[in-house]
């Protein structure tokens, strides 16, 4: 009866109050404090291919190290101080426009599902300790004030409730508000190389309260892996702080192989096309 009950106003719902999916554009079919289409959240594939076990990074030919695990360069070069970094997808396609719709339309509902999707990559990982301390990675304050909200907290929330659905053992806590923080305004880290990024947040993040961290292990949350240099500064910073371990956790990952394309994309468009934004190696104007 349920089922036939919400099927009807449902229904019902679509008639009085029509609605379009904000990526495709097809017709809803059913009412929903997300405009987004079933079909839309299916098409939200997995990374394939071999990864690197440490950071998660796409591993070519040349980055098969030697021992047992699959490590890229950079990771081999300069090891990051987390244990290691996972993702759900791709930074493209439908991922990348519901991101979008998150942090800058303010549709914080999608958190709960994405952050479900992260969970479940979390979940299996080897060797995740039972009790962890879930951090998000924090917003300079005049940037979370603009916003109104900080869409890695929302994130961090939505991977705990579904953290324990999956593995009912796991406990997981939300750290308070201000156990860390971003002490300034950085520039945009769109703009800028892997070393210039590296250094746009050198010293950026810092722990009031240590004692909250020592001996703890965290698990720190974000929407977006690109070069890794958000992860390690704050990783960095929390490690300093007295965390015994970190794992990272992101519901997209932009690839080097795809970071490198899109700058070469960039390079070769004529100054007078209005390219703004690339999209999984298509410009869009």
């Amino acid at each position: 009866m349920v089922r036939v009950l919400r099927s009807t106003g449902d229904s019902l719902a679509s008639v009085l109050f029509p609605a379009d999916c904000r990526i495709c554009g097809d017709p809803l079919a059913a009412f929903s404090r997300v405009p987004v289409c079933q079909s839309c959240w299916n098409d939200l594939p997995e990374q394939s291919g071999p990864l690197c076990a440490r950071c998660g990074e796409s591993l070519g030919v040349s980055d098969f190290g030697g021992g047992k695990e699959e490590i890229c360069r950079p990771c081999r070069v300069v090891p990051p101080v987390f244990e290691r970094a996972v993702a759900h997808g791709l930074y493209t396609g439908t991922l990348r426009t519901l991101l979008h719709l998150l942090k800058y339309d303010g549709l914080e509902p999608v958190s709960a599902r994405l952050g479900a999707l992260l969970a479940a990559q979390v979940a299996p990982v080897d060797g995740l300790p039972a009790k962890m301390l879930v951090i998000p990675v924090p917003l300079y304050k005049g940037k979370r004030r603009e916003r109104g909200f900080n869409q890695s907290d929302l994130l961090a929330r939505a991977v705990c409730d579904a953290m324990r659905r999956l593995r009912p053992e796991w406990v997981g806590e939300v750290a308070p508000p201000g156990t860390m923080l971003r002490k300034r305004a950085t520039r945009s880290q769109a703009e800028l190389s892997i070393m210039e990024r590296r250094r746009n947040l050198r010293g950026v993040f810092s722990v009031p309260a240590p004692e909250r961290l020592r001996g703890r292990d965290v698990l720190l949350i974000d929407d977006i892996y690109t070069t890794g240099a958000t992860a390690r500064a704050c990783s960095e910073a929390l490690k300093k702080a007295g965390a015994a371990r970190v794992w990272v956790a992101t519901v997209a990952r932009a690839q080097r192989h795809e970071i490198q394309f899109a700058t070469r994309r960039a390079a070769e468009t004529p100054m007078h096309e209005d390219v703004v934004m690339w999209d999984g190696g298509k410009a869009a104007r």
